[in-house]
């Protein structure tokens, strides 16, 4: 430990966010870095715990609290302090695949269960683990390590998102010849096109692709397996499959007038924006415009926020985003106590910008769709929304939302983006290898593992376990390949 009297001595300081109407701009990231004296100040607010509940990724609660990767984050916020980021980045590597990426989009489990939150402000982790790596890339340290031995062995992977790269990564290290597939054109699935630009620019995820490949893992992109490629094809050519094609059927709100143009699912509101920003800088009229429409998002979550941060920074003439449950408290409830994750509201920086553009939050709460509402020509052109209200029930214990009776009202809108989620894989590919689906038609790893039904065959990420989180899923992609690796070689040293 290396200042015991750390977090006594120094306040939490995170990094400083440019205004709102300097970010809204652009599509950059726009967080500036602290400096390396004022970094060791908040690595040295480290309390070396006992127990770190920071890293321990348990489930409490039916909620993860801690690193699910089970970061080693005492050890490499003492090398902060002691001014030796070197080893505080190996140490990181250790355990995360990627950490310029969950740096950047991870919601920090790991500080929800800090102790120091316990009775005050978390230890600055993410922003931390975010000076480590991004030091490393300065000083080249993040480079490729390419395997001495290789293995006679071949595994494709299907899918380029956090699993699969978690797995195809682990893969290459232990020197087994490894190909990614990928339908998109280009690298990254859920990072690339899942999620904007200001939160992680795409150039990162380049940085890693390029290293990857010059350690030896092969990339083909515009390769969609189960269509371009047969299942059989491939279970001829390589010894093992990992499905990693995450969960990527988006939950749809079915009320009258759906069908109206102007509707989309967020998924691919952000996916067309991305790519035009990419590929013509938003100048050829490519993607799904907000500029001067009233829009409307549906769903609270995360991905929510991305639709109002990228509708805001289009010019949007107005946002309203609609939460079906009633607002959390801002502060934990007493059935909610540390370490559990915190069932708290939180205000991210869509809507804080949202809030500072429009003049109001744009969340309303316990608030749904009950109608769509079209033109002559068959544009959306409204909304009717109805307030909803929650009644437990007698016999199960379980609280059912039902609309309040006369809260009707319309709206304007020209955009809506369903926000609401995801139910499971897509059909196509897990018909054409044929493995077992859950109910959620989420595949199933037999007797607990991600070893599919089908022989050869392996699963890993949301395609495996449902929509989940990036560091989740690096963590499942992680253990996959451990299970590939130990059938392949009868052993494994992942």
């Amino acid at each position: 430990m290396g200042k015991p009297t750390g977090f006594l001595e120094y306040e939490r300081k995170e990094t400083t966010a440019y205004s709102v109407q300097e970010r809204i701009k652009n599509f950059n990231e726009f967080h500036e870095s602290l400096s390396p004296e004022e970094r060791r100040a908040q690595a040295a607010r480290c309390m070396e715990c006992g127990v770190p509940f920071c890293q321990s990724g348990m489930n409490i609660g039916g909620m993860i609290s801690g690193c699910p990767l089970n970061n080693l984050i005492p050890e490499w916020n003492d090398f902060i302090y002691r001014g030796n980021m070197e080893q505080a980045y190996n140490r990181l590597r250790i355990t995360n695949n990627f950490p310029e990426f969950t740096s950047r989009v991870c919601p920090a489990l790991c500080e929800k269960a800090c102790t120091c939150s316990a009775n005050g402000n978390a230890v600055t982790v993410r922003n931390n683990e975010y000076a480590i790596v991004e030091t490393a890339y300065k000083n080249g340290w993040a480079k490729a390590e390419i395997p001495k031995v290789r293995t006679k062995k071949k595994v494709a992977v299907i899918g380029s998102g956090p699993s699969g790269l978690a797995a195809a990564d682990q893969l290459n290290r232990r020197g087994h010849h490894v190909t990614v597939f990928e339908r998109s054109d280009r690298i990254g699935g859920l990072l690339m096109y899942g999620i904007p630009n200001m939160k992680l620019e795409k150039h990162i995820i380049d940085r890693r692709i390029d290293i990857m490949k010059e350690e030896g893992v092969e990339f083909k992109t515009s390769v969609n397996v189960g269509k371009d490629i047969t299942a059989d094809e491939l279970l001829k050519e390589y010894d093992r499959i990992i499905l990693a094609c995450g969960a990527s059927n988006p939950r749809d709100i079915k009320v009258d007038g759906r069908e109206a143009e102007g509707i989309y699912f967020a998924v691919d509101f952000l996916k067309s924006n991305t790519k035009a920003l990419l590929d013509n800088g938003l100048e050829d009229g490519t993607y799904i415009s907000a500029k001067d429409k009233n829009v409307i998002v549906i769903g609270g979550g995360d991905t929510g926020n991305d639709c109002v941060g990228t509708c805001v920074r289009h010019g949007a003439k107005s946002i309203l985003q609609l939460e079906m449950m009633p607002k959390l408290p801002d502060t934990r409830a007493e059935n909610n106590p540390w370490p559990q994750w915190p069932r708290i509201c939180k205000t991210d920086y869509g809507q804080e910008e949202a809030a500072e553009v429009y003049g109001t939050d744009p969340r309303i709460y316990q608030t749904t769709v009950k109608k769509f509402l079209k033109d002559e020509n068959g544009k959306l052109k409204g909304a009717v929304l109805v307030n909803l209200s929650f009644e437990k029930d007698k016999k199960t214990g379980r609280m059912n939302m039902k609309e309040v009776e006369g809260s009707e009202y319309e709206v304007e809108c020209e955009l809506v983006l369903i926000a609401a989620g995801f139910l499971g894989s897509e059909n196509y590919i897990t018909s054409a290898f044929g493995v077992e689906l859950d109910g959620r038609t989420n595949v199933i790893g037999q007797n607990n593992t991600h070893k599919t039904s089908v022989e050869r065959v392996y699963t890993a990420g949301d395609m495996h376990s449902g929509q989940s989180l990036v560091v989740r899923a690096i963590r499942d992609g992680r253990d996959c390949a451990r299970e590939v690796d130990e059938s392949l070689m009868g052993y494994s040293n992942l």
